[in-house]
């Protein structure tokens, strides 16, 4: 007797962590962070100031947003992809990270590596943000490691893009 497997279901996921936010005199009338759908990983967050990054140039956008992340959380901030395509610009300490006993303003670090002047206006997705578990290290201090077949190589030691292919 065969058994069919159970396919996956179409539902949204409904595990869900409660993160409270506080909005700033500077981000009232702004979005909340939000999924633009029900299959994303990341909630996009908005620009709360007008600002243009030339080539080559980073800034510190405002979001007009404080959060209280609950501790064993973290949230990711991560690039648009299509800014990054399109535009050449990203976050360059990617993925950034938010730590659970921040309080200031979330701003997001952007910088251009694109070849034009990039404007940014008040209300425009800026970057997504990825809420994340944490899990803490514990360090053991040994005399010595287990070996393993790489050992000590590291840095292309496993091979270059031509042995891929």
């Amino acid at each position: 007797m065969s058994k069919t497997p159970k396919q996956p279901s179409n539902t949204a996921h409904t595990d869900q962590v409660p993160v409270q936010v506080k909005r700033l005199p500077h981000g009232e009338g702004l979005d909340l962070p939000r999924y633009a759908t029900a299959g994303a990983a990341g909630m996009d967050i908005v620009s709360a100031e007008e600002v243009t990054l030339d080539p080559g140039a980073r800034h510190a956008v405002a979001t007009g947003l404080s959060v209280a992340i609950p501790q064993g959380f973290e949230i990711q901030v991560r690039p648009r992809s299509g800014l990054a395509l399109k535009h050449g610009i990203t976050v360059p300490n990617t993925p950034g990270t938010i730590d659970s006993d921040y309080r200031g303003e979330l701003k997001i670090i952007m910088i251009n590596h694109g070849a034009e002047p990039f404007a940014i206006a008040r209300g425009d997705r800026v970057a997504q943000l990825v809420l994340a578990p944490v899990t803490q290290a514990a360090w053991v201090e040994v005399d010595e490691l287990d070996a393993t077949e790489r050992g000590t190589g590291g840095f292309g030691s496993t091979g270059g893009h031509a042995k891929l292919s």
